[in-house]
């Protein structure tokens, strides 16, 4: 057997994961990249707005899209691309999300797919401060020179899944998966008329004008002169039916700085995962994510919260604790 595989990378135009304006892939044949593509998108309708976060990030504007196919009429020669391998994506669950919610608010169904997380494997088989895709990269001795073109994440995708197999003497997923003990994940065939997924379903309520509301009540809050420090609320108990493979199961996660989300929101998100949060970061903290626009660059040019900078001194000492920014946790939780 090789090392065969499509690596694949999503940006979205806003905080939905249904919202793809752009995909980049990497097709892997034997652990060398041999074919890519790339496309530029209009979201499915209705979720087709471009937030600032989104093209402050990505650059993408929706004049950049005008007149191109819809993401529910350019998947079929997405899937054509794919055909039956393995899915490769640095963080997984948004990615394999953004493809399911993107079909079901076009109305279409989607095919089963097995599926690597780079950032799973990245924390099993690298020892870093933060599993970003920059990182990730670094360690894989992968050029990422423009991170957010979604082709060139792609292929550094591609690059980091290649270095794990290489450093465990594996010679295609399978052999990788032995060798870690881990089981490959596996994302179902779907169809929207049986049911939507959770994203999507939180999506369309979103619609109604709940997220109106809830910047309202912050701005009153605000403005009364509540919430002046953040609340931290209740730790809740991790989900025991989440899935096992999402990259929060298991993990003892801690929140600093000022998040877009209320902490306890926060929480109950990670909780919903399979997270254990808690209020400080201590032995068992394996996750630290921060908030106000922090990014992977920030631990190298030293803007850091206290608790951030516990962790550094703690990862120095041994300690596995990943950094990780709220909009990677937001990825991760399905959204803004």
């Amino acid at each position: 057997m090789a090392l065969d595989f499509t690596a694949i990378d999503f940006e979205t135009a806003n905080g939905f994961r249904g919202s793809p304006c752009s995909v980049g892939l990497s097709k892997v044949r034997g652990g060398v990249v041999v074919e890519e593509a790339s496309w530029l998108m209009r979201p499915p309708e209705n979720h087709d707005h471009f937030e600032f976060h989104n093209t402050r990030i990505h650059g993408i504007r929706a004049e950049d899209v005008a007149g191109r196919p819809r993401f529910g009429e350019l998947f079929p020669e997405i899937g054509a691309f794919i055909g039956d391998d393995v899915l490769a994506a640095h963080n997984a669950a948004f990615d394999l999300g953004v493809i399911r919610s993107g079909l079901e608010v076009s109305g279409l169904a989607g095919p089963a797919y097995d599926y690597v997380c780079t950032v799973m494997l990245s924390r099993r088989c690298y020892s870093l401060v933060s599993n970003s895709l920059p990182y990730a990269a670094e360690e894989a001795g992968v050029p990422l020179v423009n991170h957010h073109d979604a082709a060139e994440d792609a292929r550094a995708c591609a690059g980091i899944l290649v270095d794990i197999a290489r450093r465990n003497n594996a010679n295609s997923i399978a052999e990788l998966y032995l060798s870690l003990g881990l089981n490959l994940p596996k994302q179902p065939a779907f169809d929207p008329a049986l049911g939507l997924s959770k994203a999507t379903m939180s999506a369309l309520a979103a619609r109604t004008g709940s997220a109106a509301e809830r910047t309202l009540e912050r701005a009153l809050g605000v403005a009364a002169g509540f919430q002046t420090w953040p609340e931290e609320g209740p730790n809740p108990l991790p989900n025991p039916a989440a899935e096992p493979g999402h990259p929060l199961f298991g993990q003892t996660v801690v929140f600093t700085g000022d998040l877009a989300i209320t902490r306890p929101e926060a929480k109950l998100r990670a909780a919903d995962m399979g997270a254990r949060p808690e209020s400080r970061v201590t032995a068992r903290t394996t996750v630290l994510i921060v908030g106000d626009g922090f990014v992977a660059g920030d631990l190298r040019a030293g803007r850091l919260t206290g608790k951030a900078k516990r962790v550094l001194e703690l990862h120095a000492k041994g300690q596995q604790i990943e950094v990780v920014s709220e909009g990677e946790f937001l990825q991760m939780v399905g959204g803004a």
